[in-house]
């Protein structure tokens, strides 16, 4: 058994099912997150941990202690107010600190609108919303920490996660999905089981000052989804709307881009094969799983 002292700036599906997959490996995990709620004990997979109060610049001082023992780091948090909080709060700790892992979870939306094409790694980074914009900003800082400060940096950009508990299956049951009229508009999805597979295989192969792409092999639009979706559920198609009538922002925002993100740097890194290659293979396992 192997012993592992992880501190998780945010705990959300991403880096509970990432504590799950190291436990089913047989590791010693000594853990720490933040909430930003009040501080408090709680267990996870037989984990006994403390989550630290975290919110923008209040924190428990409690929490630098604990970050500083840590050897792995994983940020989920995206920026508030454009802001990355982790970076404006505790660089200078983290700066101090001698992690060997740090991980800041991204987003494709740093892409911003490449018009259907593939976008890879080298692609221009061009925004177009506000989240987006932030994001890359959060990206720059930790890079910079890398390259000026020694500390062992990667960057995941995560592509639009789904999960067995949060996908367009559940949402077609809850009546919460419409197609929407916007042809040939691509984006790309990963399972939240393939985010931390990755995650767990990058603990023993890391190389610093990478940013690795994380997605599935299959861009699709949001139509072909929910479709193959009500197929699968054996439903109507539920009602078809404009963009212009999407009440919400993030939405709309959403729909100006398109593009095709690769996946061939993070698999070929990694040498990994992707468990959920498609949304194919994603919606039907969580089909078979429904309860």
């Amino acid at each position: 058994m192997k012993d592992i002292n992880i501190f998780c700036f945010g705990f959300g599906q991403v880096a509970k099912n990432f504590i799950h997959k190291i436990k089913s490996e047989n590791f010693k995990i000594y853990l720490s997150t933040t909430s930003t709620s009040q501080t408090h004990k709680k267990n996870i997979s037989g984990i006994d941990y403390v989550s630290y109060y975290f919110n923008n610049e209040f924190y428990d001082l409690n929490l630098v202690k604990k970050l500083k023992d840590a050897d792995y780091i994983l940020i989920s948090i995206p920026p508030t107010n454009g802001v990355d909080q982790v970076i404006k709060n505790f660089s200078k700790v983290i700066e101090n600190c001698k992690p060997k892992w740090i991980t800041y979870l991204s987003a494709t939306s740093v892409y911003g609108d490449h018009k259907n094409k593939w976008v890879n790694e080298e692609s221009t980074t061009k925004p177009t919303s506000s989240n987006g914009i932030a994001r890359l900003e959060a990206e720059k800082s930790w890079l910079f920490l890398e390259k000026n400060k020694n500390l062992p940096v990667q960057i995941f950009r995560l592509s639009g996660i789904y999960s067995n508990e949060n996908n367009t299956l559940i949402k077609l049951k809850s009546g919460n999905v419409n197609l929407i009229n916007k042809k040939n508009n691509f984006f790309s999805r990963i399972h939240v089981d393939d985010i931390v597979n990755i995650l767990f295989e990058s603990l023993s192969n890391f190389k610093s000052g990478e940013i690795y792409n994380i997605s599935d092999d299959k861009p699709s639009s949001s139509e072909e989804v929910i479709l193959y979706a009500v197929q699968l559920l054996r439903i109507n198609k539920p009602k078809i709307i404009e963009v212009k009538e999407l009440e919400s922002k993030i939405l709309k925002n959403f729909y100006k881009d398109s593009k095709k993100v690769s996946n061939k740097k993070m698999k070929k890194f990694f040498n990994y094969n992707l468990k959920f290659p498609t949304y194919v293979q994603g919606l039907s396992y969580v089909r078979n799983n429904l309860v």
